[in-house]
């Protein structure tokens, strides 16, 4: 039997937001601009903080649609995007970079004046969506 559809909460999609806005320098503007290819590819999709810690008090923006699509954590140097199911999807335009050996997860690792060919990203949000609900409808 399928497992119901997550909801989105808007305060925790405002809490996602102002952490965003709290980073104010290139990394927050770099992945507020993902998060609205990942809005644009997935308009149903639930954003959410989560893994919350002494470490870090603010937690990781996590996006999520029938299933984790994608996390998003800002580092000194760059901006990684963390998609759940990486290993399962196509990526036609190598957007992957990091997490490679993994057999599960990829990232793309994002630096200050890396250039992300923004197309091939919104395509690998709509394919990991799809991903997950076609897992959902198999469940």
């Amino acid at each position: 039997m399928a497992t119901p559809r997550q909801t989105a909460d808007p305060d925790a999609s405002d809490e996602v937001g102002a952490l965003l806005a709290q980073v104010g320098d290139w990394r927050g503007a770099a992945l507020s601009r993902f998060r609205s290819l990942i809005r644009q590819a997935c308009p149903e999709v639930v954003e959410e903080l989560k893994w919350r810690k002494p470490s870090n008090p603010s937690g990781v923006p996590v996006w999520s649609f029938d299933g984790m699509i994608c996390t998003g954590e800002v580092y000194k140097d760059h901006v990684k995007l963390t998609f759940a199911h990486g290993a399962a999807l196509e990526d036609p335009s190598g957007l992957f970079n990091a997490s490679l050996d993994g057999h599960v997860r990829r990232a793309i690792d994002v630096a200050e004046d890396a250039e992300v060919d923004e197309a091939a990203f919104v395509a690998l949000v709509r394919a990991a969506a799809a991903r997950n609900a076609s897992a959902r409808r198999r469940r």
